[in-house]
């Protein structure tokens, strides 16, 4: 059997559940796979030993207290929210922090699982890094931690011996990951199946889809023009074409779809034709000629050139990685 891999999991009281449990799972997986080899602990920590009650109601047995813990090979630090007049807000405690602010630079590796980045973030962990959080407590993120370069799309980011994990079912995500860092993608690959995760989603992906991630503006117009555009990737969706649609100017066009949205027309268009291309590329087993047709790229190397630009990969090199049709 292999040296034993301490990993220790922070919990306090309203700890979302999945961000504890979902990891443990991966890693006891991992050593049942293994038969012992992987090596895996798990220990939960807590302000103090005993039962930690959960978001879900569902209490936790907490190993040993914060004073108590002791080193780790990879400490885990997982988050809580509340509901706010604007929607969640990341909660932090401040024993929490002072506890991972003490045992990070003794840890080989950290993580933070969902809003847990926010625990990093205010123990000095996350400075002049790129980091993820879920994706509705992103921009809380980057207002209270602006030396943080927040990236709220990618299903995890890892930083140096930093991994930041994206919401919920992506905490399997990055224990996947961490497996494999560990042990190798065929281990990942096997606790995968275990798990029946129909795919093992790399970092680069997208936490949600192109319309899920935009919310509504304050233009109507505007929104049924995103609607369409969703709709119709085989057409001409320039910027000339879509401010014509629009009634408006080039110039003007440009000024309000960006004031709007946040992000410029061309940006969303590709974006949205990258979306429909990896759907068609998981799913199918088309020609990649024709999955450049179907989404308006027009040609396999304008396809190649946006993947590389959105996603750091080819098409060709997504399909064999998440491919779902046998």
């Amino acid at each position: 059997m292999s040296t034993p891999h301490r990993v220790v999991i922070a919990v306090f009281p309203d700890v979302d559940l999945l961000d504890v449990t979902g990891p443990a799972e991966v890693f006891a997986l991992a050593n049942r796979e293994t038969a012992g080899a992987a090596g895996y602990v798990v220990r939960l920590a807590g302000p103090e030993a005993g039962p930690v009650v959960t978001s879900a109601g569902v209490r936790i047995l907490a190993d040993v207290a914060f004073a108590e813990a002791g080193a780790a090979d990879t400490l885990l630090v997982p988050g809580a929210v509340a509901m706010g007049p604007d929607g969640p807000v990341a909660l932090v405690d401040d024993a929490v922090v002072a506890w991972v602010a003490v045992t990070a630079p003794h840890a080989r590796r950290i993580a933070s699982v969902c809003v847990g980045a926010h625990v990093l973030a205010a123990a000095g962990l996350l400075d002049g890094r790129r980091a993820t959080t879920h994706w509705s407590t992103a921009a809380q993120l980057a207002a209270d931690h602006p030396e943080v370069r927040v990236d709220a799309d990618p299903i995890f980011v890892r930083s140096g011996r930093i991994w930041t994990g994206a919401g919920i079912s992506a905490c399997l995500d990055l224990a996947l990951a961490l497996v494999a860092e560990d042990h190798g993608e065929d281990l990942a690959l096997a606790v995968a199946r275990q798990l029946v995760v129909y795919l093992r989603r790399q970092g680069g992906q997208s936490q949600f889809s192109v319309p899920l991630s935009r919310p509504a503006t304050g233009r109507r117009d505007i929104d049924e023009l995103r609607v369409y555009i969703t709709e119709h990737l085989d057409h001409d969706l320039s910027t000339s074409a879509l401010a014509g649609r629009m009634c408006l100017s080039e110039r003007q066009f440009a000024r309000v779809f960006r004031q709007e949205t946040g992000t410029g027309a061309a940006a969303f268009v590709e974006a949205a034709r990258v979306e429909a291309a990896r759907r068609l590329l998981e799913g199918t087993d088309e020609a990649l000629e024709a999955v450049a047709a179907a989404t308006g790229f027009g040609s396999v190397e304008t396809l190649h050139r946006a993947f590389r630009r959105q996603l750091s990969t080819t098409p060709a090199g997504y399909r064999r990685r998440f491919r779902t049709v046998s």
